[in-house]
This record gives C-alpha cells, structure tokens and sequence, in this order.
C-alpha cells in the first residue's frame, strides 16, 4: 500500500523510536524502506532513534542517510518539567520537598543519557 501510494506522489513517512523496534525485526523493517525508498525517489523518510542504532541504519541504507544528532538542554528539560507539574491536577499529591527532588534529580539523570 505504501509503495503504491509513494509512488504516484511525493510522500513523507515519519518513523518514530526505531530502536525500540525488537532486533528481530528491526532489520526487515529497514530493508523494506530501503525498498521503498529505491522504488520511489520522491519518498522521504524521516526516522527517529537512539545514537546506537545509527550504524544499523545506515547498513539497511547505505548511501541514503543523514544524520542530525538532537539532545535537549538542561534548561530545555528543566521548562518542560515546570509545565508538566504545573499542568498536575492532583495539586494535594505534591508538596515542595518532592516538587524539589524532582526539579533537581530527572533533569540531571536525563542530561546524563
């Protein structure tokens, strides 16, 4: 159905979390888009995962790939955990203790991965 589909138009296939695919399967997934991709050249691909994949993607589609590595920042981290909590509709099950620890151990424990 995609090849049909990408094939009379330009198409953008978005796939996110690639490496949460299981290994098992991972590679037939690539190849199949390595396919698609071959087969209909206005067909863009924009795959999302971990750096320790990156060379198995590459493997599946040599020649095809560009990389842009994205981390978030401290402040970035920092924001979106400000509006999560602030967003929180259980406001009795917080107080400023926990509200602290949170603010001080999830962004440092992310900036860390």
């Amino acid at each position: 159905m995609l090849q049909t589909t990408a094939s009379k138009k330009r198409t953008f296939i978005c796939i996110d979390g690639v490496d949460e695919c299981a290994t098992e399967h991972r590679a037939k997934l690539l190849d199949s888009v390595g396919e698609l991709v071959q087969q209909s050249p206005g067909t863009r691909i924009f795959v999302t995962g971990r750096p320790h994949i990156l060379p198995e993607i590459k493997g599946h589609l040599a020649g095809r790939v560009k990389s842009v590595s994205i981390s978030p920042t401290r402040g970035g981290i920092v924001r979106y955990i400000h509006s999560r909590l602030a967003a929180d509709t259980t406001l009795d099950a917080m107080d400023s203790t926990l509200e602290a620890d949170i603010m001080k151990r999830i962004p440092d424990d992310i900036s860390e991965m």
